[in-house]
């Protein structure tokens, strides 16, 4: 039986692990190697590593560190980051990657994804859609952004979504940027939208301050993938920098009360 994946999200920025709030002001919180090992200890479901840097300043995958992650991490990880063209997922996956995510170059180009999947199988092809409200004073609704929320595009997240999924994506990410670092809980509106809209896996990014948090959006979107950065990173009100994560009993207690028997 399929069961909730619980996904930690760290973020590298200048080579380190950092932690944003609205995408913005990145926090060191590490070193990112030493939070895989950790990690591994902890026996978490999935793993997503995402450079902040590489598609703002229009760089190459770094693929020393990319090595360095695959060599250490013992569960699956997913590698975004700078990642234009089907040649250089495939040399991701072929350093011990199981998946690769693209966002800026997906929305620019969605047949990169079928290229993507042609080279290095559906499963491994992951599109990230950032999401955010509509900038200016008389907007409503919400936007897609990339570039770190730099850069806005007049589309609809869930009919992107689709596009995406019918392009060759094996799995959608929705992040949304209000949230991101809040800690006060996912967008479900929009999550339950993209759930029933898709029929690739979905995880969803942004907001979660605790495993009731996750618990809800189990509750609301089924087996999806429930992915945290802050949650995991940081302990108590005053964000003491600790990685953590759910012991599996807790996992056990959180599956048994968010899905239905």
């Amino acid at each position: 039986m399929l069961r909730p994946r619980i996904i930690p999200c760290l973020l590298v920025h200048n080579g380190g692990l950092v932690k944003t709030v609205g995408f913005k002001d990145p926090k060191y919180v590490g070193d990112p190697i030493n939070a895989v090992k950790i990690f591994n200890e902890k026996e978490a479901d999935e793993l997503v590593v995402l450079d902040i840097d590489a598609s703002v300043k229009g760089v190459e995958p770094n693929y020393a560190l990319i090595a360095k992650l695959a060599a250490e991490c013992r569960m699956p990880l997913c590698y975004g980051g700078g990642i234009t063209s089907a040649q250089q997922a495939s040399r991701i996956i072929d350093l011990g990657v199981e998946k690769v995510s693209v966002s800026a170059a997906a929305v620019a180009r969605p047949g990169l994804l079928g290229e993507m999947a042609t080279a290095i199988g559906r499963q491994s092809v992951v599109a990230v859609i950032d999401v955010r409200k509509k900038s200016g004073l008389f907007s409503s609704g919400l936007e897609v952004c990339t570039h770190n929320a730099k850069r806005a595009h007049p589309q609809d997240p869930v009919e992107l979504a689709r596009q995406l999924e019918a392009a060759g994506a094996g799995e959608i990410v929705l992040n949304s940027v209000e949230r991101d670092g809040a800690m006060k809980g996912y967008d479900l509106d929009l999550a339950q939208r993209l759930r029933s809209a898709l029929s690739v896996p979905l995880t969803v990014l942004g907001g979660a301050g605790s495993l009731d948090d996750m618990g809800e959006l189990i509750r609301r979107c089924g087996v999806v993938g429930a992915a945290a950065g802050s949650l995991f990173v940081f302990k108590g009100q005053y964000r003491a920098v600790l990685i953590n994560y759910p012991t599996p009993q807790q996992k056990d207690a959180l599956f048994a009360t968010a899905l239905p028997r």
